[in-house]
């Protein structure tokens, strides 16, 4: 019996501006096996950029939560796909995951002791200087800016 080899999701990948200041967006296609490809992309890109290790080591579990509930309780973008888009700018680095939306806003899960799941938005808002949702027709985004405050204007 022959096995079938796999494949790595391919990444569409852009950026816009020039050198550190640069921003970053990859396309993913909305399946679990695109967090680590994600993951690898962020950390790779934000080493090239000499990004505090503590930065990137917090923007890498962020954005792994992020990912990982857009592909658990949202729909994929029309395509078919996620879209992660970061920057850099002064150390800030922000990152923003939109999809296709879903039937509710993103929040925080209560605490519960014994719940196996309903942890990935608590540790983005412990680990995030800012977080937040933004929602229009054609889905969601849920950003978060990690090592510094916040550029953005508070929703």
């Amino acid at each position: 019996m022959r096995s079938t080899p796999t494949r790595r999701a391919a990444a569409i990948v852009s950026q816009t501006g020039r050198g550190r200041d640069t921003a970053r967006t990859i396309r993913v296609p909305w399946s679990a096996s695109s967090v680590a490809q994600v993951r690898r992309s962020l950390v790779e890109d934000l080493e090239e950029r000499d990004v505090s290790t503590t930065v990137i080591d917090e923007a890498e579990i962020v954005t792994s939560e992020l990912v990982s509930n857009a592909i658990r309780h949202a729909t994929p973008l029309t395509d078919g796909m996620l879209r992660i888009h970061w920057k850099v700018k002064a150390g800030v680095v922000e990152v923003e995951v939109t999809d296709g939306g879903s039937e509710t806003t993103p929040r925080p899960a209560p605490r519960t002791i014994w719940a196996s799941s309903g942890r990935g938005l608590r540790i983005v808002r412990s680990l995030a200087h800012e977080w937040g949702v933004t929602e229009d027709r054609n889905g969601s985004t849920v950003w978060a800016s990690l090592g510094g405050p916040s550029r953005r204007r508070s929703h």
